[in-house]
């Protein structure tokens, strides 16, 4: 499990609010709040330092090359745009606390320091952007020149995910709907039972859940493909390879930095990844409540396929929340039932799995989430009941404030 600390970078000021300030990020991670309370800029930093991390611990470039100075600043933290985040009064401190390597951030100067134990799993980072709408409407990274990068990595990986399809895969939403994709012409469709329309012409709920929904099944399955094959760790030889390799790539002045990604990521193909790090921002966007059920249930699915897997969310909203709660309580009930001797075929597995699928449950103790303060710039942790999340926060308060709104105006008719 990591850790990350943070104060005095973007809206954040005083951070977490225990534990001296860190943030565990567990298998399931959650950060909700206002507009502007700094729960991308968690997401993205997590997302940054565990590429650092994985690209340490791969060999592709050592301590020294990330503690230069501004590097981090200037030229990683512009992945995700995040570059101008720094406090103008050089207070800004970042720690962050990965398997094998430990980074400290103060005053424009990082510090790294080497902790591998043996126990790393090498992932496969992957951040989902709320912007993700957009690329139904964009055929290739190179249709547009402003597009960010990790958009641009999603479009990657999302033709990746259509060109492993065997056929048209079921969506989580709504019942008998499919995506397609057609390799010749490089387009996605959505399919019912009597309609077969372009994605950049479905629903704005569609042109959100399919590049969530297929990437996140595409890279947790190579995942899965890759751990069930690992034999054995790189010999030092090959890890010499790899790195001389990535050298003659990133100095080529002749490749544009598009280019040197994705050869990159041609490379790192060869390294066998155990874990799925799956970072999205508003996995809810544009679905209606029951398809955001769906959505969770089948990211929770993908997220429990591997013990390394990670799955890290920013979210306004309270079904979510509700919806990890069922899941926690499903996995609770499962528990007993085998305890109880109960066995798959017994009414009460199906009906709890009608509910909540066996394969998208949540322990207790892997679920963390952490609700950010736009106005103090502070981070808190849920409370929960015997695990399960607290009713009490700023989502569900929101909706009693619409109710005691209307009671307002009840009072203020029967004035009348």
């Amino acid at each position: 499990m990591g850790k990350i600390r943070i104060k005095n970078f973007g809206p954040i000021k005083e951070g977490y609010q225990e534990d001296d300030g860190w943030i565990d990020i567990k298998k399931v991670t959650v950060f909700i709040g206002n507009q502007g309370s700094g729960k991308s800029v968690v997401a993205k930093l997590i997302s940054t330092f565990s590429w650092l991390e994985k690209a340490l611990t791969r060999g592709d470039y050592d301590k020294k090359h990330f503690e230069r100075k501004n590097k981090l600043q200037n030229q990683y933290l512009t992945y995700h745009r995040l570059e101008n985040y720094f406090s103008k009064n050089d207070d800004t401190v970042i720690d962050y606390r990965g398997h094998s390597f430990h980074f400290h951030l103060e005053n424009g100067n990082l510090f790294i320091e080497d902790a591998r134990n043996g126990e790393y799993p090498l992932p496969q980072v992957m951040y989902v952007p709320a912007d993700r709408n957009f690329i139904a409407n964009v055929r290739t990274p190179k249709a547009l020149k402003q597009i960010t990068p990790s958009l641009s990595e999603l479009v990657t990986e999302l033709i990746n995910a259509g060109v492993a399809m065997k056929g048209p895969m079921a969506l989580p939403i709504n019942d008998d709907v499919y995506v397609e994709y057609n390799k010749l012409n490089d387009i996605f469709y959505i399919k019912g039972k009597d309609y077969r329309i372009n994605l950049s012409e479905a629903s704005s709920g569609y042109q959100s859940i399919v590049p969530l929904f297929l990437t996140s099944w595409y890279l947790s399955d190579s995942v899965r493909k890759h751990s069930e094959n690992v034999k054995e760790p790189m010999s030092s030889e090959e890890r010499e390879r790899f790195r001389k390799r990535f050298k003659e790539i990133n100095e080529n002045s002749s490749l544009t930095e598009e280019l040197k990604r994705i050869a990159i990521s041609e490379l790192g193909k060869g390294f066998i990844k155990t874990a799925f790090i799956n970072i999205v921002e508003e996995p809810e966007q544009n679905l209606y409540p029951s398809s955001q059920r769906g959505m969770l249930n089948s990211l929770l699915g993908f997220n429990n396929i591997n013990p390394g897997n990670k799955l890290i969310l920013t979210t306004h909203s309270p079904y979510l929340i509700n919806y990890l709660t069922l899941a926690v309580k499903a996995n609770n009930i499962y528990d007993m039932l085998g305890e109880k001797n109960y066995s798959l075929s017994d009414p009460e597995f199906s009906h709890v799995n009608e509910i909540v699928p066996m394969s998208s449950t949540v322990k207790p103790n892997t679920l963390a989430i952490y609700e950010l303060d736009e106005k103090t710039g502070t981070i808190k942790k849920l409370s929960d009941y015997k695990g399960l999340p607290s009713d009490e926060n700023k989502l569900n308060y929101s909706l009693e404030d619409s109710n005691e709104l209307f009671a307002q105006l009840l009072e203020i008719q029967q004035g009348l």
